[in-house]
C-alpha cells in the first residue's frame, strides 16, 4: 500500500467515524482545501469546514457511498454520492495531493440539490 493510499484510507475512515481529531491529522498548517463553498487554508479553516460537514452528515439517515477511487503517485481521486435530510449529493468528486503523508491540497466539486 502506498503512502497516498494509507493517508486516504485513514482520512475516509476518520470521516466515516466523524472523528474530527483524526481527520485533522491528515492535514498540515500549509494545507489548502478548495470547494464551491470557498477556499479553506490552514488547520483552523479546514477544521471549521469539517465541523460543518460533520454537523450535516451526523443527522439520522445520512449516507455516503464511494463510487470510485483512483490513486496515482501522490494523487488520489474519489467519485462519490450521498444524502442527508437536507441535501442530495448527486455527483461529487474530491481530488487530493498527498506528498509526504499529508494532504497538501484538496479540491471538491459536486452537484448538491437541497431537499424541499
Amino acid at each position: 500500500m502506498s503512502d497516498t493510499e494509507d493517508v486516504l484510507e485513514h482520512h475516509l475512515d476518520a470521516f466515516a467515524n466523524q472523528d474530527l481529531d483524526e481527520v485533522m491529522i491528515d492535514y498540515g498548517e500549509d494545507s489548502t482545501v478548495v470547494t464551491n463553498l470557498g477556499v479553506f487554508r490552514g488547520l483552523d479553516e479546514i477544521e471549521e469546514l469539517f465541523t460543518e460537514l460533520f454537523d450535516e452528515f451526523s443527522q439520522e439517515g445520512a449516507t455516503i457511498e464511494v463510487d470510485d477511487t483512483i490513486i496515482e503517485d501522490d494523487f488520489a481521486y474519489l467519485l462519490w454520492n450521498g444524502e442527508t435530510p437536507d441535501n442530495d449529493y448527486e455527483f461529487c468528486t474530491d481530488t487530493f495531493h498527498i506528498p509526504d503523508e499529508t494532504i497538501e491540497f484538496q479540491t471538491y466539486a459536486g452537484k448538491i440539490e437541497p431537499k424541499d
